[in-house]
C-alpha cells in the first residue's frame, strides 16, 4: 500500500474534524499510529522492526504567528504549500538548496517538506533573488507559513 500526499492530508483533516484521539494504520510494510495529546499530535511509525516517534501539529492551527515585515518593498512571499518538516538541503551535511543572494526560477527547488515519511520538493514558484529566509533546517512548518522572500527580476 502506498500513501500519496493527498491521502496524508485527507487523514490529518479527518482527524482534526473528529473527536478521535488515535488512529492506527497497518500495512505489510509499516504501522502508523497518530495520537492526540495535550501537546498536539504524535506520530509513531514502525517499519520492519524500527520504531520512531515524532510530534506533529494539526493540519490547521488556530494560533496565528506574527510575520516579520519585508526588509524592502516589492518582495514576493514564498510560502509552505503543506504542513510538515522543512529541510533546506537534500540530505544532512549537504549544501542548502538556496541561500540569500541566490537566483531562482519558478521551478527551482528551495527545500523539501517531509510529511509522514513522504519527501515533497518545494518549488520557488517565482523568479528572482532570495533576499530573506525565515525557516531553519528541520523546522516544523504550517501550511501557508512564510518560508522565504524573493526580489522579483
Amino acid at each position: 500500500m502506498s500513501l500519496s500526499h493527498q491521502d496524508v492530508q485527507d487523514i490529518l483533516k479527518i482527524l482534526e474534524d473528529t473527536q478521535y484521539n488515535e488512529l492506527t494504520l497497518e500495512t505489510d510494510n509499516f504501522t502508523l499510529t497518530l495520537k492526540r495529546g495535550k501537546g498536539g499530535w504524535t506520530q509513531e511509525t514502525e517499519t520492519r522492526g524500527k520504531r520512531q516517534e515524532t510530534r506533529i501539529a494539526s493540519i490547521e492551527s488556530t494560533e496565528k504567528t506574527t510575520e516579520p515585515a519585508p526588509s524592502e518593498a516589492g518582495l514576493v512571499d514564498i510560502r509552505a504549500p503543506m504542513v510538515g518538516t522543512f529541510y533546506r538541503s537534500p540530505k544532512p551535511g549537504a549544501d542548502a538548496f538556496v541561500d540569500t543572494g541566490d537566483d531562482v526560477s519558478g521551478n527551482s527547488v528551495i527545500g523539501i517538506i517531509e510529511v509522514m515519511k513522504l519527501m515533497n520538493s518545494i518549488p520557488a514558484a517565482t523568479s528572482g533573488e532570495i533576499v530573506e529566509i525565515h525557516v531553519v533546517d528541520a523546522q516544523f512548518v504550517e501550511k501557508g507559513q512564510l518560508l522565504m522572500r524573493a526580489r522579483p527580476h
